[in-house]
C-alpha cells in the first residue's frame, strides 16, 4: 500500500480561491491492478484554466467535483508497473492530479525523452503550453512573416512561447506585460521587438504609436481593457485569437463584453476562440516543430518552480492572479 497526500476540491470559491477552497488529506492507494501503474509526481502544471475548472458550469471540461482531487497536468516516474507499455523508472506525463502518488491504467499518458529537454519544459514549451502557442498562432491566427504580432500576458507561460513562435516565423512581435522588469525580459531574453508595460503606459496610446498601421494578429490570455485595446488598433483582415482571460477568471459576475467588437466589422477582422485539447492528434507535430527551434535556440524556455509539495499548492495557484510568475508556474514534489 502507498500513501500520498492530495489537495481536495472544498468548497467553490466566490472570487479568487483561498485557503477554505482546498483540503490537504492523507490517502491510501489500493494495490496496483493489472494493466496499471503508481506513478510518483515530480512536477504539477499550474495553469489559468484551473480556476475555470472550479466553477460548476457548462465548459469544455467537466468541473472538479466537490471532494475530488484537484484536476492538474504533471511529470511523474513510474516506480511501480503492470502495464506492458510502461516500465518502472520511466518518466511519463499525464493528468495524475495534484497529489503525491497517482495509480493509472495508462490513459493518456505519455512517455518523455528527457534527452531532447528537461522534465519543466515537457509541461511548459513542449507541453500544452506550447501545444497552444503553437496551435493558436499558426491554425488559428496563421501567422505570416513580416506581420505585426501582439502578445498579452506575454512574460507568462503561453505568452512567452507564442511570441517566441511569431519571432521564429518572422513577424514583429509587441508583446504586453506587467512591470519594466518583466518588459526588459520580453525584449532582451525572448527575443520580442518590443514591449508594453499595461501598469504604467496607457495600451490603447502606446499601441497606436508603436503599431500605427494595426496589428495582424492579436494573441489574447486576458480580455478586459487590454483587449479593447487591441480592437482599437487592428489591421484590415486582422485575427484575433482567444486563448484566454485571465482578466476576469476571479470575477463574481460576468465582466462587460468588448466595447469595440465593431472594429471587427470596420476591418473585416476575426475573432475566434479555441481549445487546445481540439488538436490532440497534432500534438506530435508540434513537439517536432518547436523541439527543432529549441535545439536552435529560436526558443528559450522559461520555468518558475515552486518547492514545497502539494500543501503549497493553493499559495502556488495565488501566483498567477498577482502576476508573481515568470514564464511556466511549477509545483516541485
Amino acid at each position: 500500500m502507498t500513501t500520498t497526500r492530495q489537495v481536495r476540491l472544498a468548497k467553490r470559491p466566490q472570487g479568487r480561491p483561498d485557503a477554505d477552497t482546498w483540503n490537504v488529506v492523507t490517502e491510501e492507494l489500493p494495490a496496483v491492478g493489472a494493466g496499471e501503474i503508481l506513478v510518483k509526481v515530480d512536477l504539477i502544471s499550474i495553469d489559468p484554466a484551473m480556476r475555470g475548472w472550479l466553477n460548476d458550469v457548462r465548459s469544455y471540461l467537466p468541473p472538479v467535483g466537490i471532494g475530488e482531487v484537484m484536476r492538474s497536468l504533471d511529470v511523474g516516474t513510474v516506480v511501480e508497473s503492470t502495464h506492458s507499455g510502461f516500465s518502472v523508472g520511466e518518466t511519463v506525463s499525464g493528468t495524475f492530479g495534484v497529489t503525491e502518488y497517482a495509480i493509472s491504467d495508462g490513459s493518456g499518458v505519455e512517455r518523455i525523452d528527457l534527452a531532447v529537454a528537461p522534465a519543466a519544459t515537457w509541461l511548459g514549451a513542449l507541453g500544452i503550453t506550447g501545444m497552444t502557442a503553437y496551435f493558436g498562432l499558426i491554425d488559428v491566427g496563421k501567422v505570416q512573416a513580416g506581420e505585426t504580432v501582439l502578445i498579452s500576458a506575454a512574460a507568462g507561460a503561453v505568452g512567452s512561447v507564442a511570441g517566441q513562435i511569431a519571432k521564429a516565423l518572422g513577424a514583429t512581435v509587441i508583446g504586453i506585460a506587467g512591470g519594466p522588469e518583466k518588459c526588459r525580459m520580453l525584449t532582451e531574453e525572448f527575443g520580442f521587438d518590443l514591449a508594453i508595460d499595461y501598469r504604467s503606459e496607457n495600451v490603447l496610446r502606446r499601441l497606436r504609436e508603436l503599431a500605427p498601421g494595426g496589428v495582424d494578429v492579436f494573441f489574447d490570455n486576458v480580455g478586459g481593457e487590454i483587449l479593447d485595446a487591441a480592437l482599437a488598433n487592428l489591421r484590415r483582415g486582422a485575427r484575433v485569437v482567444i486563448s484566454g482571460a485571465i482578466a476576469s477568471y476571479n470575477a463574481e459576475k460576468p465582466p462587460p463584453g468588448p466595447s469595440r467588437y465593431m472594429s471587427l466589422l470596420v476591418f473585416r477582422a476575426s475573432m475566434t476562440g479555441f481549445v487546445v485539447f481540439d488538436y490532440a492528434d497534432r500534438y506530435g507535430e508540434a513537439v517536432a516543430q518547436i523541439s527543432k527551434w529549441l535545439a536552435e535556440g529560436k526558443i528559450k524556455p522559461r520555468e518558475h518552480v515552486v518547492a514545497g509539495g502539494v500543501d503549497q499548492f493553493g499559495t502556488t495557484l495565488e501566483m498567477l492572479f498577482t502576476g508573481a510568475n515568470t514564464g511556466k508556474l511549477l509545483l516541485a514534489i
